[in-house]
């Protein structure tokens, strides 16, 4: 049982720890930005030596690591995003009545930058991993770009919980990519791929039987595609059902300086997996 609670447990930390602090550091005085994404960086680094050398690790340990260091280097993504650093080339609001392919295209141009960093991450990742043994860390990082791309396209599309009060000012632009809507005809498909997704990969975990290092590694993947598929679920969600999400995410805004209230009309962040969609909600 400890080869699947644990696993649980570590992703699910990972994944609102991390969440949480990028979030808070953005919220911080835009001084102090240049000192968190050095640090960043140099977390970035050292993912990027740990995933090569777990990728020839087939103990839980190795597991581990390489899942972890998939979710840092995506959050060095993240973050750089956040903070201004890595987003487009538009970086002004669309005129009103902007609307059809060209406010898509606006979308895009908005999270450009951001998005060729992510290829060229992921390129980096695949090649890092290429016919190594340990795949979990290449495979969180393609979990965490497919959940990205999928939130993205959805708040564009439209949903009934936006979050524009998480976005800095620096990105107040972004606002107008969001779309209120009851829902879009891409939700159900999107969701119900991750399922089937999710579903395959806890088959995955059980079936390991003795294997200890598929159990754990398919374990945090599983783990890390339903949290996925929740942050998509409370997009659309009645209001009430999101207060205690909300509650979770509160105190990263604290940096702000006083009291953020969460509006009543919107819902919580969502957490590393699709948060720097907010690019094209993104």
């Amino acid at each position: 049982m400890a080869h699947f609670g644990l696993p649980a447990l570590h992703g699910f930390l990972i994944w609102w720890v991390s969440t949480c602090l990028i979030l808070f550091l953005d919220n911080l005085p835009r001084r102090t930005f240049r000192w968190s994404m050095a640090g960043a960086t140099a977390v970035l680094g050292a993912a990027v030596y740990g995933l090569m050398t777990s990728a020839y690790d087939t103990t839980d340990t190795g597991a581990y690591v390489a899942f972890t260091c998939g979710v840092l280097i995506w959050g060095w993504l993240e973050m750089s995003f956040y903070m201004g650093y890595v987003t487009g080339p538009r970086k002004h609001h669309c005129l009103h009545g902007c609307s059809g392919w060209g406010h898509f295209v606006h979308a895009i141009m908005a999270s450009l930058y951001h998005e060729l960093a992510i290829l060229v991450l992921a390129i980096l990742v695949f090649l890092l991993t290429w016919r190594a043994p340990n795949q979990f860390g290449t495979w969180t990082f393609e979990i965490l770009w497919w959940m990205h791309q999928s939130a993205r396209l959805n708040v564009f599309l439209g949903v009934s919980n936006l979050n524009p009060h998480f976005l800095p000012d620096h990105l107040s632009h972004i606002r107008g990519f969001f779309r209120h809507a009851p829902m879009n005809l891409l939700f159900p498909f999107s969701v119900t791929a991750s399922t089937i997704c999710a579903v395959c990969l806890t088959q995955q975990a059980i079936s390991s039987g003795s294997n200890v290092f598929n159990a754990t590694g398919y374990s945090l993947l599983a783990t890390m595609m339903v949290l996925a598929i929740l942050e998509h679920w409370f997009l659309v969600l009645p209001i009430s059902a999101t207060r205690i999400w909300n509650a979770m995410w509160q105190w990263s805004l604290f940096s702000r300086g006083g009291n953020v209230k969460t509006p009543h009309s919107h819902s919580a962040p969502l957490p590393l997996a699709t948060e720097a969609t907010i690019g094209g909600r993104t």
